[in-house]
């Protein structure tokens, strides 16, 4: 029987555990990641450490050379695709080399979106999203005191405490009304905002950057819609990211927000698969490291025969902002529809969301135990009518 050859386009989160499901299916098969970046597999959510200086660049990758060796995984990093072919079931790169393929992963991933704001092209703006993103970043930080931050989501956030640990003055730009306004109320967002205040962050929420003003094509701050003025040598847009979707809409590949796939990860064409930022599931792309793992494994086990379904991922995120522990998950019911409880002091806000006894979601600032089991209860639709006054 032939050996199958199996090309996965990505070495993050999703491309590296669909290899490692490849390889437990099958044992002989010839698997080849290949990658844009320069390093092999790393914890992308550990770039705000690199740039503060607790970790080096060696302790961000997650799958060391060895790894690759052991699973029979041939890793091609600096390796850009420009075409896919799906009819002859083919790949060629930058390099024009040309590369056949039995079974294909599109893991790639996404991109930083940068509004189309006046100045944006300018020496000193930056985003956040790969390796490369944060040795720019430290660069410039060497010669930068005010920092200016667009966007109060949380790789920006945490970009930012990255640069206030390194000493910097950090404003934080934010169109809406809270901070994490994917995680947050209104009441969960102002409790984080006090505690980042009382760590030496400055904010303007509900605010619009009309400008990024420089000073021969070199930033040098911002206007604001409302014409305020802020300092800064260093912007970092931190609004949000896009789908990669090129490869996928070269070759003709059913496309909305991302690549559409259904619950076996397989896009519109034969033998092709898509999984993690890419891929769009019954309408959602998730775009968050549980869920890539779980669509990479799933892809991964049939690609090589296996069977496997995805049946979607509860949006949680557990995290810390600044050192303050955030957690979030499923339906945060910003608009207060539905019943929900609280808990909250000068240190901690807790919520949950509840329907017909059921947990639907809940926020956690500044003490997030119990989240996991939260989690489950959301997940599993448990009926929480004896619990509900005693869970947070």
């Amino acid at each position: 029987m032939k050996t199958k050859t199996y090309l996965i386009v990505g070495n993050g989160v999703a491309g590296t555990t669909a290899a490692e499901a490849i390889r437990q299916q099958d044992p002989t098969g010839s698997i080849t990641i290949l990658s844009e970046e320069d390093i092999p597999f790393y914890y992308r959510i550990r770039l705000n450490d690199f740039i503060a200086g607790d970790v080096g660049e060696d302790k961000l990758i997650a799958k060391k050379d060895a790894w690759y060796q052991e699973q029979r995984i041939d890793l091609q990093i600096n390796t850009r695709i420009t075409t896919l072919n799906a009819t002859d079931k083919r790949l060629t790169t930058d390099s024009g080399e040309k590369l056949p393929f039995d079974r294909l992963l599109l893991a790639t991933g996404s991109h930083s979106f940068l509004p189309p704001i006046e100045g944006i092209d300018q020496q000193g703006v930056f985003s956040l999203r790969h390796i490369k993103d944060a040795r720019a970043i430290l660069t410039q930080a060497k010669e930068s005191e005010e920092v200016i931050l667009i966007g109060g989501g949380l790789l920006g956030l945490e970009a930012g405490n990255a640069l206030r640990k390194l000493g910097k003055k950090v404003t934080v730009v934010e169109f809406f009304p809270r901070l994490l306004p994917r995680q947050l109320d209104n009441k969960g967002g102002a409790r984080l905002q006090e505690l980042m205040e009382g760590l030496g962050f400055a904010f303007r929420l509900s605010a619009m950057t009309k400008t990024i003003t420089g000073n021969n094509g070199r930033a040098n701050g911002i206007v604001l819609e409302g014409g305020e003025s802020l300092s800064g040598q260093m912007v970092i847009v931190s609004a949000g990211v896009r789908p990669n979707l090129e490869l996928a809409k070269s070759c003709g590949l059913d496309c909305d927000k991302g690549v559409r796939v259904n619950d076996r990860l397989e896009t519109s064409a034969d033998a092709i698969y898509a999984a993690g930022d890419v891929a769009e599931h019954q309408g959602v792309v998730s775009g968050i490291w549980p869920a890539a793992m779980q669509q990479g494994k799933v892809a991964g086990t049939n690609m090589a025969g296996g069977k496997a379904e995805y049946q979607g991922t509860t949006m949680s995120n557990i995290l810390k902002v600044a050192g303050i522990e955030v957690a979030a998950a499923g339906n945060i019911d910003a608009e207060g529809r539905y019943e929900s409880q609280v808990v909250t002091s000068s240190t901690v806000y807790k919520k949950l969301v509840i329907e017909n006894n059921r947990l639907i979601g809940c926020i956690m600032v500044g003490d997030t135990k119990n989240f996991n089991t939260i989690t489950r209860y959301i997940t599993e639709k448990r009926d929480i009518g004896t619990l509900k006054n005693t869970l947070l």
